[in-house]
């Protein structure tokens, strides 16, 4: 499931969408890296990515960037010397979408394609 989830595109999610249940994020979690958590209250994802120097973390961020501009969804990412935290929620529907799903199987695919 993790490559077909990384190989979907986003779709706009608008008034009216619904969040996805807690049920269906649980779900959708076993797609993704196990280093991904849901937070408590299900409204987001997140993960933390470790790297050896600066660079490489600008690089790594650089690249989240590009899926985010590319599928237009948006992740908070922090930056750190040797790390960067991203974390995924829909804002216009107040939770999670397959969008985020999707979005972070891409991410992930960034460090498999970086090892």
């Amino acid at each position: 499931m993790p490559q077909e989830l990384a190989e979907r595109r986003c779709k706009p999610c608008e008034g009216g969408t619904e969040p996805l249940t807690p049920e269906q994020a649980r779900e959708l979690m076993r797609a993704l890296h196990a280093d991904w958590s849901l937070s408590e209250d299900g409204l987001s994802i997140a993960r933390s990515f470790r790297f050896p120097a600066y660079d490489k973390t600008l690089e790594f961020a650089n690249a989240a960037a590009g899926v985010a501009i590319a599928e237009d969804h948006h992740p908070v990412l922090t930056l750190a010397y040797g790390s960067c935290a991203v974390s995924y929620t829909t804002h216009s529907i107040n939770g999670l979408s397959d969008n985020d799903f999707i979005c972070a199987a891409r991410t992930d695919r960034l460090v498999d394609a970086a090892a």
